[in-house]
């Protein structure tokens, strides 16, 4: 009888530190049926002896994100020396449809499902030393979650700087790298400044993820904002070819399964640099289309769609079950909560920044996104494009949306800084596609109905200080925030617009006018851009890079880096430009124009660019003259 309650509440034990791993949940409430079922996982491994230390490695760092005030999500991954867990049975066998992880027994031929957990413990402190401590718990992984684990450290200060690390249970050298991160201040908390990094598309085979290292070498920033494109789905060749810089992507096919996109976005987390700024700072983190596949909406991708035809060309699975292997794996890897929602592809999210700002995180791609530009029927979209019907994110999240930004203005808070994938602003693309169909419709120029009740939605409830952030393009864009065709707007004041975009480039993926297009070529079709585009102030098409906003009560300062060369490690970055919105003004700050009237690269309205190639060593602090000749992988 003793043993048996002995063996009762070890299985109680292990029951509760596999549910501290927030892994092995359901990426939404509710829908528990795209978790694991732990108490399967824990007979399958009861009885087994445990991984010795000595056979367990932290693979891939660690990293945090979704920062709250009293709260934090906390990431690594604990392993055996033997590769990721294949699981096909997401797609066989007499399993539930979306069951994840071949806790079945299902057979696999690259490693086995694990016969026992591996034990973690956490510990979460104020000081490096890990001498005191905020918050700390035991937790275990499995082959179920591909060794990976995420816990909510909580009990935590508003506003505080948190160390943290994890260890190998009974060990005492087997250990996490150290990781640092921060809450964020309480709703009401009279913050004076934030900053954030913001980035999107890294791209493994076309160059090094430098820009991610340069801001934690700086420690220039509070939190990273991510705007997707994290990862890329294709074969090594088919977008970028990675060979001649050691950087071809695994495994090396256009990825669908469990299993390939578990590989993915293990290769991509090899990146120093990007290990470097998971450590050191909180994500907040958002897929694009790449996650999953290119130019992805409700019911399909630029290469699948739910015909028959297409499920036997286009890889032998159907869009859901692509989708919800994409998600499980970016659930797993990445630092972010389950959002409470009824829908299982539920990424959209808030956040408060004290009584200065509110982010709001949009998903453009996936969630409930109406038939987008395939490529295909490109001059469909456009037919199409303000047909009241069509949404990028569809009804619910359009209302949630709409809410969040009049609920921000109602509780006071100062700024709205709102995250979206695609470019937000009109950009007439007619000097390149013509005057057919001359508009990026696979961005919200495709979706003009959706944009107008979101103007709607600003003017008519008075909602100012609106900050857009925006990926996708790969290229740097600067815009007022105007309702063309409904407000007046004056191009060399700003008046009449509600608001500014910053769009950044990709931090490796190649310019949107050619991986191998000339400075020179670039900043003339930039001149084009600001020329056809009123409400566009600068365009920059040739740097790799990423920006920062220094956000205070009185203003929003934008700062734009491009990055020397991407075709090796360096930690270089060069001063592209720089922008002010004044608190109140709704509109970039003119002094007689933006950005002090000077760019390093590209184009500014009513503006000079002077090339100077300053460069600064964000390891170093010192500056030189940049004289890369390959700056870029070339694209064959």
């Amino acid at each position: 009888m003793n043993q048996l309650l002995t063996l009762l509440a070890c299985t109680g034990v292990a029951t509760a530190s596999y549910a501290n791993n927030l892994n092995y949940r359901s990426p939404s409430h509710n829908h528990p049926g795209l978790g694991v079922s732990i108490h399967k996982v824990n007979k399958r491994n009861a009885g087994a002896a445990p991984y010795p230390a000595s056979q367990l490695n932290f693979t891939h760092g660690v990293a945090s994100g979704d920062p709250y005030p009293d709260s934090v999500i906390l990431w690594t991954r604990c392993a055996p020396m033997f590769d990721d867990v294949r699981s096909n049975s997401t797609v066989t066998g007499y399993v539930s449809l979306y069951n994840p992880v071949p806790i079945y027994g299902a057979a696999n031929d690259t490693g086995p499902p694990s016969t026992a957990p591996i034990c973690l413990t956490y510990k979460v402190s104020t000081d490096r030393s890990l001498a005191t401590t905020a918050d700390s718990g035991t937790v275990y992984t499995s082959s179920d979650t591909d060794y990976t684990v995420k816990v909510e450290a909580s009990g935590l200060s508003p506003y505080t700087e948190y160390y943290y690390q994890f260890s190998v249970c009974g060990s005492n050298n087997v250990t996490s790298p150290l990781g640092r991160t921060k809450t964020t201040p309480a709703a009401n908390d009279a913050v004076t400044k934030i900053a954030l990094a913001i980035f999107s598309c890294s791209n493994f085979p076309f160059g090094f993820f430098n820009a991610y290292g340069n801001p934690a070498r700086k420690d220039s920033v509070d939190y990273v904002v991510h705007l997707g494109d994290y990862i890329y789905e294709y074969a090594n060749g088919d977008y970028g070819d990675g060979s001649s810089i050691g950087r071809v992507a695994l495994p090396d096919r256009q990825i669908y399964t469990l299993y390939d996109y578990r590989k993915r976005l293990a290769t991509y987390r090899t990146d120093q640099d990007l290990l470097l700024s998971h450590r050191q700072f909180p994500w907040i983190p958002v897929w694009d289309d790449h996650e999953v596949a290119d130019n992805t909406y409700r019911d399909g991708s630029s290469e699948l769609n739910n015909t028959e035809a297409s499920f036997i060309q286009d890889g032998g699975v159907s869009v859901d079950q692509r989708k919800m292997n994409a998600v499980r794996a970016y659930f797993e890897w990445m630092p972010i909560r389950q959002v409470d929602m009824d829908d299982g592809l539920r990424i959209w999210r808030s956040f408060s920044f004290g009584s200065l700002l509110d982010l709001v995180i949009l998903d453009t791609r996936q969630y409930d996104r109406s038939i987008t530009d395939l490529y295909w029927n490109t001059h469909y979209i456009n037919q199409i494009s303000n047909d009241a019907s069509r949404s990028m994110m569809g009804g619910r999240q359009e209302n949630w949306f709409f809410n969040q930004l009049i609920s921000s203005k109602q509780r006071g808070a100062t700024w709205r800084v709102i995250g979206s994938q695609t470019v937000y602003s009109r950009v007439n693309l007619s000097s390149t596609y013509g005057n057919v169909d001359p508009l990026n419709f696979d961005a919200w120029d495709g979706y003009q109905a959706n944009r107008n009740r979101t103007y709607q939605t600003l003017y008519e409830n008075e909602i100012g200080n609106n900050i857009v952030v925006s990926g996708d393009s790969h290229a740097n864009w600067v815009s007022d925030l105007v309702w063309l065709d409904h407000t007046p707007y004056d191009p060399s004041s700003g008046d009449g617009s509600i608001g500014v975009e910053f769009a950044g480039a990709a931090v490796s993926s190649p310019s949107p006018a050619g991986q191998n297009i000339s400075i020179a070529a670039a900043n003339n079709a930039s001149q084009v851009l600001i020329a056809d585009n009123r409400e566009l102030q600068w365009s920059e098409l040739y740097y790799r890079g990423y920006f920062e906003l220094h956000i205070s009560q009185d203003s929003v300062n934008a700062s734009y880096f491009g990055l020397p060369t991407t075709i090796n490690r360096n930690p270089n970055e060069i001063s592209l430009a720089n922008f002010t919105v004044l608190n109140g003004a709704n509109a970039l700050y003119r002094n007689p124009v933006p950005g002090g009237g000077v760019v390093e690269n590209g184009a500014l309205k009513g503006g000079e660019t002077v090339q100077t190639n300053v460069t600064n060593s964000t390891a170093t602090g010192l500056y030189s003259i940049s004289q890369e000749e390959d700056s870029v992988v070339e694209d064959n």
